[in-house]
C-alpha cells in the first residue's frame, strides 16, 4: 500500500534544537520522514502552504473530562469519541480523557471505551487519566461529593489488575493509605498525583517517596501558605516548590489562576517541568451552556458550582491555552508549546513517539499564525482541520 505522501512548507519549523525557517516537514503515512532545511518540493506530495505561521507539534492534554457537549463519566464511545473530535479541531492531537471522583461503575465502564478506542494504533487517546475519587472532602471543590473516599486497597487493586489503560491517578497525600496507594500505582505503570488536597510538607513528601511525581491543576483544590493561631504553616502549593524536581500542570484559561501566578509557575517550575492542561468539561468546545453535573453553571468564560463557592473545571480548549500563556502571562511561543507538547510527553513517558517534531515521530502537528490563532490540525498524519 502507498503511503500518502504530505509535505508542509513556508512556516518556521519548532524542532527540538530550535527553530528552523524556510525549510519543510515531510510526512509519511503517519509519521513524520523528513524534516528539511529547504522547501524543496516532493513530487507527488500533497503541499500544505503555512503562509509563515509557526509549525508546531499537536497539543497533549493531561486533563481533560469532555467537549463537543459531551463529558467521559458518560462512559460510551460516542461520548468519548464526540469530545475528542471537538478538541482535535482546537489543536489536540493526543489526550488522556479524565474522570472526576466516580463509582467504581463508572470507572470499569469508561475503561471499557478507553480500551476499544486504544485497540486502533493512530487514536489520540493515550490512556485514562482517574480524577479522584480518593480526595479530602473539606477539598471537593467540583468534585461529587457522594464519591469521594479514602483509597480503597481492594477496589483500586482490582480495578488497576484488570487493564493497562489507566495511566493515572490523583490522589490526597494526607488520606490513611497514601504511601501503598502510590507504590502499588508505580508498581502497575500508573503515575499517582497529588490532588484536592490539604497536604503539608511531610505528607507531600511522603508521597513524593512513595512513588509520586506530579501535582494536579496547581494552585488549585489545594492550600498555600496559612497560619494556624499564631504559626505559619507552609501549604501544598510551597511543599510541591520545595521538591524541585516534581512537575506540575497549570490551567491556563487566564481565570483558575491569575497570569502573575502562572508567569511564576513559569519562572520557578521551569519549561520542562510545567505542562499546561484544559481541564474542560463537556461543555467546552460546543455551543452548549448545559454541563453534566447539574450544579455547575457556566458564568464568566468559566464553569463553576452555583453557590460560588468554587471553580469546576473550565471551557479552555488547546488554542487558547497557547493563546493565554503567550498574549497574558508572557511565555515564548516556544516555551508555550513545549509545555503543551514535549513537557507532557515527557511526564507521561510517551517522549519517544511524540511530543516534538522529529523525523519518526507521530505525524501530529498544527500551524498558529503569528497572531496565535490555530490555522490547520493534522493528527496521525491526517488533515483534521485546514483554514490555511
Amino acid at each position: 500500500m502507498v503511503k500518502l505522501i504530505t509535505q508542509i512548507i513556508n512556516g518556521r519549523i519548532l524542532t527540538p534544537a530550535g527553530w528552523i525557517q524556510g525549510g519543510s516537514v515531510v510526512v509519511e503515512g503517519n509519521k513524520i520522514s523528513e524534516i528539511q532545511k529547504s522547501a524543496s518540493l516532493i513530487d507527488g506530495a500533497q503541499v500544505v502552504d503555512a503562509k509563515e505561521g509557526n509549525i508546531v507539534p499537536g497539543g497533549i492534554d493531561l486533563h481533560i473530562h469532555g467537549g463537543g457537549g459531551r463529558d467521559y463519566m458518560e462512559g460510551t464511545e460516542d461520548a468519548f469519541l464526540e469530545a475528542i473530535h471537538a478538541h482535535m479541531l482546537h489543536g489536540t492531537t493526543s489526550i488522556y480523557p479524565t474522570l472526576s471522583s466516580s463509582s467504581p461503575e463508572m470507572i470499569e465502564r469508561a475503561i471499557r471505551t478507553t480500551e476499544k478506542l486504544m485497540e486502533d494504533p493512530d487514536s489520540p487517546v493515550l490512556g485514562l487519566h482517574l480524577e479522584g475519587p480518593y480526595f479530602n472532602p473539606e477539598m471537593a471543590g467540583g468534585q461529587l461529593p457522594e464519591y469521594i473516599t479514602p483509597p480503597i486497597k481492594a477496589d483500586y487493586e482490582r480495578i488497576i489488575l484488570s487493564t493497562n489503560v489507566i495511566k493515572r491517578w490523583d490522589e490526597a497525600p494526607e488520606l490513611p493509605g497514601t504511601e501503598e496507594f502510590g507504590r502499588f500505582c508505580t508498581q502497575h505503570g500508573v503515575m499517582p498525583a497529588i490532588a484536592h488536597t490539604k497536604a503539608e510538607y511531610n505528607d507531600v513528601k511522603k508521597a513524593w517517596d512513595s512513588g509520586f511525581r506530579h501535582a494536579t491543576h496547581f494552585y488549585n483544590a489545594m492550600t498555600g501558605f496559612h497560619k494556624v493561631r499564631e504559626y505559619k504553616h507552609e501549604g501544598t502549593v510551597e511543599s510541591v516548590y520545595a521538591i524541585p524536581e516534581m512537575t506540575v500542570e497549570m490551567i491556563t484559561d487566564g481565570i483558575h489562576v491569575p497570569p502573575t501566578i502562572l508567569r511564576m509557575i513559569y519562572l520557578v517550575k521551569g519549561v520542562e517541568r510545567t505542562a499546561l492542561i484544559t481541564d474542560a468539561l463537556g461543555v467546552s468546545a460546543s455551543n452548549s451552556n448545559k454541563a453534566f453535573d447539574p450544579r455547575v453553571i457556566i458564568e464568566d468564560g468559566v464553569c463553576k458550582l452555583a453557590d460560588h463557592s468554587a471553580l469546576a473545571g473550565s471551557i479552555a480548549t488547546m488554542d487558547r491555552l497557547v493563546k493565554t500563556a503567550v498574549m497574558k502571562v508572557g511565555i515564548p511561543l516556544e516555551d508555550a508549546i513545549r509545555m503543551t507538547s514535549e513537557t507532557p510527553a515527557h511526564i507521561m513517558k510517551e517522549d519517544g513517539h511524540i511530543g516534538t517534531i522529529r523525523k519518526g515521530y507521530d505525524a501530529s502537528i498544527v500551524v498558529y499564525d503569528n497572531d496565535i490563532a490555530l490555522k490547520f490540525v493534522m493528527q496521525m498524519g491526517k488533515i483534521v482541520r485546514n483554514d490555511l
